[in-house]
């Protein structure tokens, strides 16, 4: 059994403010050891599930927040930017099952530290025509590698966004919005034994599934593999008239833009239009 474990940080045991998951953020040395604690109880789940190998994909920020001398032992650590394939590099067939830890709701909802992948600057996007964050994106892209996502902890809100898409995906909630900024926090121990169990459920689950020499889980199916639309409403229209000079890539609105193309595509894609939205606003994702 392998297993992908993508590590977010908004998501994870009681952080709730961006001063928690932001470089130079006065917890964020805090918040980057309880991310690798998260992180950790997750891969002792699929270790105890039977998982044989275990790569974890730092996915936040500057993707170097976990703690490289404090990850498991026994899993493999891809760490740093750029990374063509952003929050699931590496991640294709040969994996059984994608565990998500950390993650949060996406923007519009009233999730802790809710937002879709920068902040303020998108603020909304939709695989065809469906509302969709990090958590929908990540699902579809990986289901149309084959692989399905099998576990997911975050807030109660990230918890029931994944539930939409997939309600066979186990969650563990390590906390309860009150507002963007606030929320009622499970006890640590409690919240990691939580993420523990989920990850060997989830994992559990897809070796019942796998197809033999481990080429993914049947669970994943392919969807998004044959093709679907993305599109991203901006907060500037300056940066869709600049989005549009990328062959394929047209305007539904001023500041909407939208391209089709297989999940993985559009996913590589769209982290092209995150560094271009970034040099014409000169905004860098705030979390």
């Amino acid at each position: 059994m392998r297993v992908y474990i993508s590590a977010d940080m908004e998501g994870v045991t009681g952080l709730v403010d961006a001063e928690d998951v932001q470089l130079r953020g006065r917890d964020y040395e805090r918040g980057r050891e309880m991310m690798t604690e998260d992180v950790n109880a997750a891969v002792r789940g699929a270790l105890a599930a039977g998982a044989t190998h275990v790569l974890v994909n730092d996915a936040h920020s500057s993707m170097r927040n976990l703690l490289a001398d404090r990850v498991h032992p026994e899993a493999v650590l891809v760490r740093g930017m750029p990374k063509p394939m952003g929050m699931l590099q590496d991640l294709d067939g040969g994996f059984d099952a994608v565990l998500c830890v950390g993650f949060h709701s996406r923007a519009g909802t009233l999730g802790v530290l809710s937002h879709s992948y920068m902040g303020h600057e998108i603020e909304d996007m939709w695989l065809d025509d469906r509302p969709v964050g990090e958590i929908g994106f990540a699902h579809a892209t990986a289901g149309a590698l084959g692989v399905p996502v099998v576990m997911l902890s975050g807030d109660d809100a990230a918890c029931a966004e994944m539930a939409a898409w997939d309600d066979m995906v186990v969650t563990a909630p390590v906390k309860y919005a009150l507002d963007r900024f606030a929320a009622r926090l499970r006890p640590v121990a409690e919240a990691r034994k939580a993420i523990e169990e989920a990850a060997a459920e989830g994992v559990s689950r897809a070796a019942a599934l796998a197809r033999p020499a481990g080429g993914g889980a049947g669970a994943g199916g392919d969807a998004g593999a044959g093709g679907m639309t993305l599109a991203v409403r901006w907060q500037s229209s300056s940066v869709a008239s600049q989005l549009v000079g990328i062959p394929g890539v047209t305007l539904r609105d001023a500041r909407t833009v939208e391209v089709s193309g297989p999940a993985p595509q559009l996913f590589r894609l769209f982290g092209v239009f995150m560094r271009v939205a970034s040099s014409v606003t000169g905004q860098h994702p705030y979390c």
